[in-house]
């Protein structure tokens, strides 16, 4: 794609990254066949070569509009497109700087900046998150259907065990799931224990959030914290920091490339980037035998797009879990996203409503026991609408650990 970006802009860090991104673009158009909201829509717009094409005249004339801001506002950086994309265009990078670009030129009305702002807060405040989460589930009869049916039961993590083994690891507990699901990463650290791995917990935001709620500059700050707050570990040796929600995981391991003009963390950055790992990645290259069952019912997988697309780790949950011993129903347009994507079903509930339904209606096809998948978001906006359970995959190992006989 030729580009005619001004002087001054492609003389920056951010200039010759979007002129890169944008010289791969061949206009293809393969995108489109993958992208979620072009296939809902039918739009050009709301397909990634309708956005590259917008962000390009952003960038080269400096201006933009409203609808700019809403075509780009409903992509839900699945990056569904660059698995597709044959000239490898690093689409969801070149989304950053477009949003940025546009909320410059077109800055949002002040109450919807409030209350993405107020999400921000409410999200990464674990008092205050919790608190919430506590007064939902006792006014649960109280709550409408919607909001009742995803705010998840209680579930209380036991008592984990203690650290014993000479190989340790990282594990990232995120900012929600410690107050919405406990029970993922005491499963995580119950199977890797019994696998003579031993995971320390640390808590805390990986920064996606703010990242994809207009907070570029307040994501890069807390980046650089985490850092500070792991490196101590990662210098003593931590062999991986684990992460069980797929969408953190994503964020962790793209560390390197937003840090990396930061000479004081750029180093840093890359060796976190690096050793990020989805819990599938450690337990591929290990012996199962210990939670394989013989009478394991048959489960429908929804692959996380942060999982297939993001960290490129197609069917390696998949292979796992028939190790286990359970039946993989075959589910029907499997790259297509959920609709949760992060905090996008809070902006556009109906777009993500309506994958949502599409996608339960694929996966609920074969008839499954449940639904199993890899990422919190996914599994709490599945939950809402289906009729069978959804869990997070590393619980159908733990199982077998705090129920033998089952």
């Amino acid at each position: 794609m030729q580009t005619r970006l001004p002087s001054a802009l492609r003389e920056t860090p951010v200039g010759r990254e979007a002129e890169r991104i944008l010289r791969a673009c061949v206009h293809c158009g393969f995108c489109n066949a993958t992208c979620p909201t072009y296939q809902l829509l039918g739009d050009e717009l709301d397909g990634p070569r309708g956005r590259i094409y917008q962000i390009k005249q952003l960038l080269e004339e400096g201006v933009a509009s409203a609808a700019t801001r809403t075509h780009l506002d409903r992509c839900l950086t699945c990056r569904s497109c660059e698995t597709t994309c044959p000239s490898g265009v690093d689409y969801h990078h070149l989304l950053d700087i477009g949003r940025a670009e546009v909320l410059r030129c077109v800055p949002r009305p002040a109450a919807e900046r409030l209350r993405r702002a107020a999400l921000r807060r409410f999200l990464l405040s674990p008092r205050l998150f919790r608190g919430a989460v506590r007064l939902g589930r006792a006014l649960r009869p109280l709550l409408p259907g919607t909001l009742a049916r995803r705010l998840p039961a209680p579930a209380r993590a036991p008592r984990l065990p203690a650290p014993r083994h000479e190989r340790r690891m990282l594990l990232l507990t995120g900012c929600v799931q410690p107050a919405l699901a406990p029970d993922i990463d005491a499963a995580t650290v119950r199977v890797f224990d019994r696998l003579g791995i031993g995971l320390q917990p640390v808590a805390g935001c990986c920064g996606a959030l703010e990242q994809h709620l207009d907070a570029p500059d307040a994501a890069l700050d807390r980046m650089r914290r985490n850092i500070d707050t792991w490196w101590p570990a990662i210098a003593a040796g931590a062999e991986a920091i684990v992460v069980s929600a797929s969408g953190c995981g994503a964020h962790l391991k793209d560390y390197g490339h937003y840090l990396r003009d930061d000479p004081a963390y750029a180093e840093r950055a890359a060796r976190v980037a690096a050793l990020a790992r989805d819990p599938a990645e450690v337990l591929a290259g290990e012996n199962l035998g210990p939670f394989h069952r013989a009478d394991a019912p048959p489960v429908a997988f929804h692959a996380p797009c942060s999982l297939q697309h993001g960290q490129r780790l197609t069917g390696v949950v998949e292979d796992l879990l028939t190790r286990l011993g359970h039946p993989l129903l075959p589910v029907a347009d499997a790259h297509l996203c959920c609709g949760a994507a992060g905090t996008y079903a809070f902006f556009q509930s109906d777009i993500a409503t309506r994958l949502r339904d599409a996608k339960l209606a694929r996966l609920q096809a074969g008839g499954p026991t449940c639904i199993a998948t890899a990422n919190l978001g996914c599994q709490l906006h599945l939950a809402a609408a289906s009729d069978v359970p959804v869990v997070h995959w590393i619980g159908l190992l733990d199982r077998p650990l705090r129920d033998p006989v089952v």
